[in-house]
């Protein structure tokens, strides 16, 4: 079973670990998209994405840093 959108935290954590120099506060939302797209367990349809739901996985990775 992949990775789909809704699956914030799960996402923020493989972020994390692929890119554990970059800071997510600052991180704009082109580069997000892009970088959860790349993801191995990423299977979703990779234009279903919208602010919100990058806001919600922004906000889950900022959540695991601290």
């Amino acid at each position: 079973m992949g990775l789909k959108w809704i699956d914030s935290l799960d996402i923020a954590i493989e972020l994390d670990e692929k890119h554990p120099d970059v800071d997510p506060r600052y991180i704009n939302f082109v580069d997000l998209r892009d970088w959860v797209v790349a993801l191995d367990d990423f299977d979703d349809d990779p234009h279903h994405s919208g602010e919100k739901i990058l806001e919600a996985i922004q906000a889950a990775w900022i959540e695991e840093r601290e």
